[in-house]
């Protein structure tokens, strides 16, 4: 290796302009094929069984996420101009080419259950637009009686009214989300506002602000970092180089995705942020050494200067890439496409960035000329005497590491009990942001935005016509919305029943139950199906009666509301048994539920085998098991404070902060492979321990202490970012790159020290 990159310093050109032609073909790639993916049913594995019977319930039940569009008069909605709007916009969306004509569901569509002389009638509410006053309380008076439209279709205020457009997840585009938004625009008036949310809706907006969050993120991390650089290198030449190296492989990371096809998902957004943060730590250890080597050598020439650079520093820096890489490859054991995906491009960056380190920069030093280095010496001096008397403090108190390691890593213990998974599309949104603020509003007048399918299983033909059954399914309904806040309202075949009933009774309230008998039961449904739209009823059961699809309406997307449902739900389960029926689950919610699942599953996993590799790796390079652990222990500890951090302060672990323990792994095990390298090869230069700390600790202490530096300084421009997950993941990260710098060089040094494992070979 070392002879090969002292090869290339023979053609620095060469090396630059092959850099530069294969970054402009993957530019051109990723212009032209670069896509953004928002899809939740995308993010997950499509042969997981869970996934597997949601998409048959969705075919057999016609389940898909709907748009929700919510128009406002806050004079009341029983008037002829919001009645004639609510009908516009109902048939211009039946009109789209993304929506099925069926799957448009509004006051102006919904069917009227009523009794007559004859038995029952199913009649439309309304088809031309009632005008006169006694028409419209007609209209309200109806609504009103009717409990499967009042509160579910018209607000129990009667301000609001919403149009639930079913789509399906192939067909949303961003000009079909553009078009939505554009068409509501229309008919917006000082007394009408029309609202818009949905799962569709919430991924629509994603899909625009995810690119956009990245294009203010770059410039502002570029410019951080290049000024960070500048002030720790001193020279312009070196800052621009270095820049160059993460510019490339950010560049070649997302040209890749765009060769290879893999979409950009939301957590793709913050890949330059990492490689440009993580991807100048090569540059620093390069430059920090080479400015040492002309502190020593101020008549070198740039080839010896390279040679001695590549000689004394490729083989941390090799070491240290690659640990980094398997932190982050680590994440293929993640069944979540984003995570997997992101893991292994970044740690593709973080290889090129290795790469172009040791072959750019030499490259552009032998072009450009070595950087100027001041003598300073007093200041050399002064640094110099700083880390003597740090690292003679810290082993001269070796106890006072160890106790505070162990009162810390307590604490966190604690903390990580407290740690909860969350995959809610919408808290990835500012509190006060439109898409949030529109969602609260729907749900304070309706049931709620986000749905979870009960699928219900029988082993018998005919099982839901029978009134124990429907009984013990309406009982459940009961349950769950008057013991749980979260959940707005419920509807399955009972509802259609009971509202049967009642009507055929004369509509007295008495009546708004189950009746006794399954030959009423089944008396009713032939009814509805020769005077309705039967096709109705193929939303909530099938053609047998063997399978019945229960939606609750939730007035939140996370795990929390969705377990809380759960927990009630199943408390049914025996009861049901008893009858031969299965409880199964579809629909979005529930995906959202299993995606957690995995979340944590493939967290788990990856931390594991993350930790368990790099303690053999470091055993391999430097050929003993005990450094392996002593190194493995900053990174060990990192993030049990990163979690236990999380567990204090409520932060939910989610498709972004999941990412958290192999950024803190792959960062963090940088500084205790330069640190141990450094010590080694000092341990081989001296006698006394305290010497080889204190000459560690001003070389690679140094070093590691300005990668911290940058690396943080990166990092928290994740603070700036549109979406909260990502501020999170920005100020973990940065704790974490602080307490590994700190963790290397306290406790890892005292244990390097009190192990003697460098100096038992020189007494014997």
């Amino acid at each position: 290796m070392e002879n090969l990159l002292k090869k290339l310093l023979k053609a620095p050109w060469a090396i630059i302009i092959m850099t530069i032609i294969i970054s402009a073909f993957l530019f051109f790639e990723m212009k032209e094929n670069s896509a953004m993916e928002t899809d939740l049913d995308k993010y997950m594995p499509q042969d997981h069984p869970a996934f597997v019977y949601s998409d048959q319930a969705e075919e057999w039940f016609g389940i898909n996420d709907g748009i929700i569009v919510a128009i406002e008069n806050k004079n009341g909605i029983f008037n002829t101009a919001t009645l004639d709007t609510l009908k516009q916009l109902t048939k211009k969306l039946q009109k789209m080419d993304e929506i099925e004509k069926a799957d448009v569901t509004s006051l102006y569509t919904a069917d009227n259950i009523v009794g007559t002389e004859d038995g029952m009638d199913v009649k439309a509410f309304y088809k031309r637009v009632p005008k006169s006053e006694e028409k419209l309380n007609k209209l309200e008076k109806n609504v009103e009686n009717n409990e499967m439209t009042f509160g579910r279709l018209v607000s129990y205020d009667k301000t609001v009214t919403v149009i639930i457009a079913e789509i399906r997840d192939d067909v949303f585009t961003q000009d079909f989300y553009n078009k939505i938004l554009s068409l509501v625009d229309e008919y917006e008036t000082d007394d009408i506002k029309v609202h818009v949310a949905g799962r569709p809706i919430v991924e629509g907006t994603m899909a625009l602000l995810g690119p956009a969050d990245m294009k203010k993120m770059v410039p502002i991390v570029l410019l951080v970092i290049t000024l960070v650089l500048f002030i720790m290198l001193r020279s312009i030449k070196s800052t621009l180089l270095t820049m160059s190296v993460v510019f490339f492989s950010t560049l070649w990371v997302f040209g890749l995705m765009a060769v290879t096809g893999i979409p950009i998902y939301a957590v793709s957004t913050m890949i330059p942020v990492m490689l440009i943060a993580i991807g100048v730590a090569d540059g620093i250890h390069l430059y920090s050494h080479l400015q040492l080597f002309l502190r020593k050598n101020p008549k070198a020439t740039k080839k010896e200067a390279s040679i001695d650079m590549i000689k004394n520093m490729w083989k941390p820096v090799v070491m240290t890439s690659i640990t980094t890489a398997i932190g982050f490859v680590s994440l293929l054991t993640s069944q979540v496409y984003p995570i997997k995906y992101f893991g292994l491009f970044t740690a593709f960056g973080v290889l090129m960035a290795m790469v172009f380190s040791l072959t750019l920069i030499p490259a552009g030093l032998m072009i450009f000329g070595l950087p100027k280095v001041k003598a300073a010496k007093d200041e050399d001096n002064a640094e110099t005497n700083m880390a003597n008397n740090f690292a003679a403090k810290i082993l001269k108190r070796k106890s006072v590491s160890i106790y505070v390691t162990a009162a810390i890593i307590i604490m966190s213990i604690v903390g990580m009990q407290k740690i909860w998974i969350n995959t809610s599309f919408l808290e990835k949104f500012e509190k006060d942001s439109d898409i949030v603020l529109t969602d609260q509003f729907i749900n304070q007048h309706f049931g709620g935005t986000t749905t979870l399918n009960l699928i219900l299983d029988a082993d018998k033909k005919g099982t839901f016509k029978t009134p124990e059954v429907l009984k013990l399914v309406e009982k459940m309904q009961n349950k769950v919305e008057n013991d749980l806040d979260i959940v707005g309202n419920s509807f399955t075949l009972t509802d259609y029943i009971n509202r049967m009933n009642k009507v055929m009774n004369a509509d007295n309230d008495k009546f708004n139950v189950i009746p006794d008998t399954k030959e009423m039961v089944a008396q009713y449904l032939l009814l509805y199906e020769m005077s309705g739209d039967p096709e109705n009823l193929n939303k909530v059961v099938d053609f047998d009666y063997q399978k019945l699809n229960v939606t609750f309406q939730l007035k939140s997307d996370n795990s929390k509301a969705i377990n809380s449902t759960l927990d009630i739900i199943h408390t049914f389960e025996k009861d049901f048994a008893k009858h031969g029926v299965s409880l199964k689950y579809a629909g979005s919610g529930y995906k959202g539920l299993v995606f957690t699942d995995l979340i944590l599953e493939g967290q788990v996993m990856s931390l594991i085998l993350s930790l368990i590799i790099i303690i053999i790796l470091l055993s391999l390079m430097f050929k003993n098991f005990k450094i392996g652990l002593i190194g493995a222990i900053p990174i060990i500890v990192t993030a049990l404070i990163s979690f236990g951090t999380m567990g204090f302060l409520n932060i939910p672990l989610n498709t972004t902060t999941a990412l958290l323990s192999s950024i803190a792994i792959g960062i963090g095990i940088d500084y205790a492979v330069h640190f141990i390298e450094q010590y080694r090869n000092n341990a081989l230069k001296y006698d006394d321990k305290l010497i080889v700390a204190q000459k560690t600790m001003a070389h690679s202490g140094r070093a590691i202490s300005y990668n911290a530096i940058v690396v943080i300084a990166g990092f928290l421009v994740l603070l700036f970012s549109v979406f909260p997950p990502n501020r999170e993941l920005g100020a973990l990260v940065s704790l974490n790159m602080f307490t590994s710098f700190v963790g290397t060089i306290t406790i890892m040094l005292v244990l390097l020290y009190g192990s003697n494992i460098y100096f038992k070979k020189k007494k014997k």
